[in-house]
């Protein structure tokens, strides 16, 4: 049964899965990443993860994948396969696709951007199918943002596009560990309401899903928190949707499981910053949950096993100019 390897590393765990040509996951795996161990030992788990991939796949369905995708987190050179940089790995220029490909026995691989390749899946099988030009923003540990423009993800010049985390919306906030202040991730992620919540309950072991239940119940502690952190995700989200006017606005991640709890005053909010020459796009959760990013890591996959048999294709038809008669 044709398959591909489907991997998608993030700061704690790796979700993983095998991909049929029809997009239907016929094996899944979790395993924690193990940051704690020191950047060598993440490649590595990555790498002996891959490889027992592979090696179900050959047991289970009698053959080897045909490609991998990888999406990981931070600075990625997606063109090179270099894993560039990610400071909750501790890794520097780590080229993860000869890595895998080597150990994968020569299989090809793609590497991803871990909040792109999910923004990739979303575009075309969840939240944004359809849409010409969205914005995928999923809100966890940090903030980042996905570019979707004609069924493709923009990558940016250098890698970085939609590192929205980083637009400044509190000059005099806290800082962030990019050296500035005031950050929307330091201020709206699912993290930065976990400890301001901390904090104003007293409770230490509080976080972001204890707020929102605090919320749904009435207590204004939880409502002041609550509302801090969706005026400055409106406000960071209204730089991001003036610069790329898009149709859909898909919100992810941890803060996103509160539901209407978190939608309702967003939408309010970012339609109050709304100006009049601007549009309002449809705000909308994503679809695909915490999968997004292992399914679209499938679709990197599957994409390069076309584009390689593109290739072939057209190798077989190119014309010998030795057998070419007069």
């Amino acid at each position: 049964m044709r398959h591909v390897i489907a991997l998608d590393v993030g700061g704690t765990g790796m979700k993983a899965a095998l991909v049929g040509a029809d997009g239907t996951l016929l094996y899944e795996a979790r395993r924690r990443t193990g940051r704690e161990r020191g950047a060598d030992a993440v490649v590595e788990s990555i790498l002996g993860f891959a490889e027992d991939l592979r090696a179900h796949g050959i047991t289970h369905f009698g053959e080897p994948a045909e490609a991998a995708g990888v999406a990981v987190p931070g600075i990625v050179d997606a063109e090179h396969g270099i894993a560039v940089y990610a400071a909750n790995l501790g890794w520097h220029d780590v080229p993860m696709r000869d890595l895998l490909s080597a150990r994968l026995e020569g299989v090809p691989v793609a590497l991803g951007h871990d909040v792109r390749t999910g923004g990739l899946a979303e575009g075309r099988i969840g939240a944004g199918k359809g849409a010409d030009r969205f914005l995928f923003v999923p809100l966890g540990t940090g903030i980042a943002g996905a570019i979707g423009i004609g069924g493709a993800i923009e990558p940016g010049a250098h890698g970085s596009a939609g590192e929205i985390g980083h637009i400044v919306v509190r000059p005099d906030g806290p800082p962030c560990g990019c050296g500035q202040r005031g950050c929307l991730e330091r201020l709206a992620s699912a993290s930065a309401v976990s400890k301001a919540w901390a904090e104003a309950s007293g409770d230490p072991e509080a976080d972001a899903a204890d707020c929102a239940k605090a919320v749904e119940s009435g207590d204004p502690r939880a409502q002041e928190v609550w509302q801090n952190a969706v005026d400055a995700l409106a406000d960071g989200l209204l730089t991001a949707l003036t610069l790329l006017d898009p149709h859909t606005l898909i919100i992810g991640g941890g803060l996103a499981e509160a539901g209407e709890t978190l939608f309702t005053p967003l939408r309010a909010a970012v339609e109050r910053r709304i100006v009049q020459f601007q549009t309002l796009p449809e705000i909308v959760p994503a679809a695909l949950g915490d999968t997004a990013g292992c399914l679209g890591a499938g679709l990197l996959a599957w994409d390069l096993v076309d584009r390689n048999t593109d290739r072939d294709t057209d190798t077989d038809h190119d014309i010998d100019p030795t057998e070419v008669s007069t």
